[in-house]
């Protein structure tokens, strides 16, 4: 599947589910502490010295880690949890030489990829101090844990619905 058809997947599984999904108390659940995990993550980036660095990689070196392209690794599943969150997902490319969901401020998905959540190119690992990192890759990985706990629920939710 395209990129076009994992979001029109979403959409569909969105108007089909979304309510069922939203009330279930295990999603619900997983949903908070994912919310509570995204965060700690983006402030850690913030303290860290990352997101100011990917900023102006991206303004000054026409940053090329969010390349058109990564957007395929999204899964359907991972584009609704994203849509019950109550993101928008877009029809078209801010830059055509970046990823779709890559916009003048950054990700728009609250909701991302583990290898988006995880990356950090050599620079990077090279500018930030040691234990900058550490505290990043610790708040980075529990988002991550999370992600998977709710992507492979949802899964399976929709799995029991349509058996």
């Amino acid at each position: 599947m395209n990129i076009t058809e994992k979001i029109r997947t979403a959409h569909d599984l969105c108007l089909k589910w979304g309510a069922e999904l939203k009330s279930d108390p295990l999603i619900s659940s997983q949903l908070r502490e994912l919310s509570a995990r995204t965060e700690a993550s983006r402030l850690a980036s913030l303290r860290s010295g990352v997101a100011d660095a990917c900023r102006r990689c991206d303004e000054n070196e026409g940053g090329s880690c969010c390349g058109a392209g990564i957007e395929d690794r999204y899964t359907p599943e991972l584009l609704l949890i994203n849509l019950i969150v109550g993101i928008e997902l877009p029809e078209s490319r801010y830059s055509e030489d970046s990823c779709l969901f890559l916009h003048s401020r950054g990700c728009i998905l609250p909701v991302r990829d583990i290898l988006c959540i995880n990356y950090l190119c050599s620079k990077l690992q090279k500018e930030i101090p040691h234990g900058n990192l550490l505290s990043l890759q610790d708040a980075t990985g529990r988002e991550m844990d999370a992600v998977f706990v709710l992507h492979n629920t949802i899964r399976n939710f929709i799995k029991k619905l349509t058996a």
